[in-house]
């Protein structure tokens, strides 16, 4: 019996008084649809890097694979800016992780 009069007692209180708190039901905001993105999205913007066979060309190069690895990374940063794009990805810094034995 106590249950009952519990719930009925829950019932019109959650009727008579108003959601408070965390979970109180507050009407959402609808961000406008008439206004266009300011950027367009990644996928929609022009590559501008070199395409994949001008960077494949300048990195098997014959004449930049007779020379030392600091000639040839800074032959590969002159190529690349010789078409206009700067080469920021030296590769002298990079260690191995795992020695492979022969």
């Amino acid at each position: 019996m106590r249950d009952a009069i519990a719930r009925a007692l829950v019932r019109i209180l959650r009727i008579l008084l108003p959601a408070r708190g965390r979970h109180a039901a507050t009407p959402a905001t609808v961000p406008e649809l008439d206004t266009p993105p300011t950027t367009p999205p990644a996928a929609r913007r022009q590559w501008t890097g070199p395409s994949s066979a001008q960077a494949r060309a300048i990195f098997r190069a014959k004449e930049a694979q007779a020379l030392t690895p600091e000639q040839r990374e800074r032959w590969w940063a002159t190529a690349f800016a010789e078409i206009g794009v700067d080469y920021d990805f030296p590769t002298l810094n990079i260690t191995p992780v795992r020695e492979v034995a022969a």
